[in-house]
């Protein structure tokens, strides 16, 4: 594995939210990190964010959710992923989220949940330690 291979993240914005500021701060945050990021844009489907990041050929995506519907929405993404054979890519996100759906999002495969607050220094950190390259 080439160690000097830029992580691949895949920033999006799921469902019918219009709230995309935190998302384009996370991505710029991660691309001044090294990273190569995708940003998908407003209302995408969980269909667009995994076939997206299939093609760009993604290491993570993250999912920010403002809608409510981060249950639902989580749900979907990881169900395409295993649906296409691509449950490798790892899949984290953050948004308005209640505490006591963290739990159950990591219980149905997420890998890390940001609530607001989280500074960028924290989530370029874990995407650093936890998001690795699969270019060869």
């Amino acid at each position: 594995m080439d160690t000097n291979a830029r992580i691949r993240v895949v920033v999006a914005k799921p469902g019918l939210d219009g709230h995309d500021r935190g998302a384009k701060v996370v991505a710029r945050a991660l691309r001044d990190a090294g990273m190569e990021v995708i940003y998908t844009g407003l209302h995408q489907t969980p269909e667009q964010i995994v076939q997206t990041a299939i093609a760009e050929d993604a290491d993570g995506i993250g999912l920010s959710v403002l809608s409510g519907a981060h249950l639902t929405l989580f749900q979907d993404v990881l169900d395409q992923l295993k649906a296409q054979d691509a449950a490798d890519i790892v899949v984290f996100g953050g948004g308005i989220i209640p505490e006591e759906d963290i739990q159950p999002l990591y219980d149905m495969g997420a890998a890390q949940i940001f609530t607001p607050g989280t500074t960028m220094e924290s989530i370029v950190a874990w995407v650093k330690d936890n998001v690795h390259s699969n270019a060869a």
